[in-house]
């Protein structure tokens, strides 16, 4: 295995940004309280972690939509496997993501959440490829910037493979 896996973030590493990202929120929301969408599957174990250092208050939701399936590339057609079950009308609402790549779910995502009127939405995520940007989407908060490459681990799967391990790693 770890012939085809190069790491890209140590856990102090990833530790450290989820600590620099948990100040600048709840500094941004003060005490407002915010609703976070964990965007399932990949997105459990970033959530996990940011929303015990926020010194806000919080509720948390789930939402899963599918577009990779087996495959290294998005198919592009996106479906919600998961709805939110938290009513979001004039709430503020954070997205967390594992990462974005094309933009193109992410913008449904926006949209769908936007669609149940709350009163602000913005986005947080760990990893930020733009070099793959199809749509440009707004992102709020960004954890690290990175290059093209099939990223794995920390929550972040291949066809359900790696996530379990605690750092990032670029599959090869």
């Amino acid at each position: 295995m770890t012939e085809e896996l190069t790491l890209l973030f140590s856990r102090k590493e990833i530790a450290k940004t989820v600590a620099r990202l948990a100040k600048e929120i709840s500094s941004d929301y003060g005490n407002k309280k915010v609703v976070t969408i964990g965007i399932l599957k990949g997105a459990f174990m970033f959530l996990a972690d940011l929303v015990r250092l926020l010194t806000i208050p919080v509720e948390i939701d789930f939402m899963r939509i599918a577009t990779y399936g087996s495959q290294r590339e998005s198919s592009g057609e996106i479906k919600v496997m998961k709805e939110v079950e938290a009513s979001l009308e004039g709430k503020d609402v954070l997205i967390i993501e594992d990462i974005v790549d094309t933009g193109l779910s992410l913008k449904f995502v926006r949209d769908y959440i936007s669609a149940k009127n709350p009163a602000s939405v913005k986005i947080c995520t760990l990893l930020d490829k733009t070099s793959r940007r199809k749509i440009e989407v707004q992102v709020d908060y960004i954890g690290f910037k990175i290059e093209d490459g099939f990223v794995v681990g920390y929550g972040i799967d291949f066809d359900e493979k790696y996530r379990y391990l605690p750092e990032i790693f670029i599959l090869n």
